[in-house]
């Protein structure tokens, strides 16, 4: 018999094909997110799992999985998943870094730019018959926005996304500064980049951008102390995860204007919704779509079925996060 795959959303049709070639493949059609009760009930006889990252893979998912050999996960992130679980049972996890770090980084500038130019606002304005109403073709003081072109952008976050914002912000004359857990002195000579503190990043900068992994370090790294460094005239945009922002201060600061604007793609919990944040003109929202390119789920797909077959054949999975599962267990399935 091939060994069995569990798929708990369904991914583009070229990683499915993929994996059908070698395994028996289940996915979950539903658009809803898979019950937890159901995805532990099918999980007892799957060798190998495709999750996302709104799906809690812990202790409980491993004791209802017991032929679980594999996690792929279809993200870069991995923080719905106890790696250190997983490393200790044996179990193999995967992510998909690279293939959407294009396509994060560009959804990165649409926010920044709506946000700056107030693009949703005039966007309503517009379609809501509101500028027909108004009989004015055109007025000096409607939708200031702020410029972006040789303005100061700080990344928060300087990993393959950040430096891919980066790589972008050259090309709007900006002032490039970062912050990351070591410097890169490599990307600093290619980028014209500056090493900063937080504190005086968030000083300095008109537009910050947060681009770190969620872990213990950064949960609600940005706080009301740290925006209250921001100036008032810059904008926060978050391609992150939600739980790096306080959100609760976050709102505080949009209304009492201690920053300009902010623009969200990630959110403390999600699905979301927040009256309060929901309601404010100064933010720009979008449900988590970063990597919602034809192109980069594609690679997403195609990124997870390789790192499962590459496990079927024996091989170290391309992009394998816990290594230390090595000395527990070689790939493979019995």
């Amino acid at each position: 018999m091939k060994p069995r795959v569990l798929i708990t959303r369904a991914i583009p049709e070229n990683g499915i094909e993929m994996l059908r070639e070698h395994f028996e493949v289940e996915v979950w059609e539903d658009e809803h997110e898979i019950p937890r009760e159901v995805l532990l009930r099918k999980v007892k006889n799957v060798d190998a799992l495709v999750t996302m990252l709104s799906e809690r893979i812990d202790a409980e998912v491993f004791d209802a999985a017991p032929r679980l050999r594999i996690v792929a996960n279809y993200a870069v992130g991995y923080d719905n998943i106890d790696v250190e679980e997983a490393t200790r049972r044996g179990i193999y996890v995967t992510n998909t870094p690279d293939v959407l770090t294009d396509a994060t980084a560009d959804f990165a500038w649409v926010l920044l730019l709506a946000t700056a130019r107030r693009l949703i606002e005039a966007d309503r304005f517009t379609r809501s018959g509101e500028w027909k109403r108004k009989g004015v073709a055109w007025h000096p003081r409607w939708f200031l926005g702020y410029d972006v072109y040789g303005k100061t952008i700080g990344i928060i976050g300087f990993g393959r996304i950040g430096q891919a914002v980066a790589r972008r912000a050259r090309g709007f004359g900006m002032k490039i500064l970062y912050n990351s857990k070591s410097r890169k002195p490599e990307v600093e000579k290619e980028l014209g980049a500056e090493f900063k503190p937080l504190d005086e990043l968030l000083k300095k900068s008109d537009f910050v951008v947060l681009a770190v992994p969620l872990t213990k370090e950064t949960y609600r790294m940005i706080g009301e102390r740290e925006l209250k460094l921001m100036k008032p005239t810059a904008i926060l945009v978050n391609i992150a995860r939600g739980k790096v922002v306080d959100t609760s201060a976050l709102v505080k600061a949009l209304k009492e204007g201690w920053i300009a604007g902010a623009g969200l793609d990630v959110y403390e919990e999600e699905p979301y919704y927040h009256e309060e944040l929901f309601s404010l003109k100064n933010v720009v929202l979008a449900p988590h779509i970063g990597s919602a390119t034809f192109g980069a789920r594609e690679g997403m797909a195609e990124l997870v079925a390789r790192n499962i077959i590459a496990f079927k054949n024996g091989e170290v999975p391309p992009t394998l996060v816990n290594r230390e599962v090595l000395n527990v267990r070689k790939p493979g399935f019995e």
